[in-house]
């Protein structure tokens, strides 16, 4: 995953008043947990935006008045009406301990059923993912050349070195449906076409590789 920066303040006092006033002051109120005990402090509304509203996913590198620690957004509150963040919870990450994140899905290439005249259907935008930090990737980037008409990725195709999937293993990512206008077998060649009429019926269960 990419990192992210943020320099906090440690709260001295911890209850709803002296929260309000941080927030006031343009603070967002924050708690570290996960490794001991908890630390409470307070960052810059502005800073924590960027990290929040941005499409990334981010282990976040912390600076508490000089104590230094590693962290990943686990939880945050907004206001009901303003969607101003409220408060946010770290959860410290550890060299040992597997950590679980939504990250994004990424398509590359130009997909051979598309270009046909084919619908690209993405299901999934996000995958539930279980690993070490050390292991996560940025986003799970799926290659879609290969896709033909009737064609998709599932989650069990998809496979990351130290990373295990969460979402249900037999669940679509990506497809190619047919569209109004398009040719089923227009984005095969030669040998394919052939190929395809022998295994017709299994076409809709075929997985091009990730």
């Amino acid at each position: 995953m990419k990192t992210a920066h943020l320099s906090g303040s440690l709260r001295t006092n911890v209850g709803k008043k002296d929260a309000a006033s941080l927030r006031n002051a343009g603070q967002v109120p924050c708690v570290l947990y996960g490794q001991g005990e908890q630390t409470h402090f307070s960052v810059k509304r502005t800073e924590m935006d960027k990290i929040v509203y941005s499409p990334e996913v981010y282990q976040v590198a912390l600076d508490i008045d000089g104590k230094k620690a590693m962290g990943i957004i686990r939880e945050l509150q907004q206001h009901p009406t303003k969607d101003t963040i409220q408060h946010v919870d770290f959860l410290e990450l550890s060299d040992t301990k597997t950590v679980r994140v939504k990250l994004p899905v990424r398509l590359t290439g130009s997909s051979r059923g598309v270009m046909a005249g084919g619908k690209l259907m993405t299901v999934f935008r996000t995958l539930q993912c279980v690993g070490l930090a050390k292991d996560l990737p940025d986003a799970i980037t799926l290659d879609i050349s290969k896709l033909r008409i009737g064609q998709s990725i599932r989650v069990n195709s998809i496979q990351i070195p130290g990373v295990t999937l969460l979402d249900p293993a037999n669940a679509v990512v990506v497809s190619v449906k047919m569209a109004r206008g398009a040719v089923k077998g227009a984005d095969a060649d030669d040998e394919e076409e052939e190929e395809s009429t022998e295994v017709e019926t299994t076409t809709e269960a075929t997985e091009a590789e990730a």
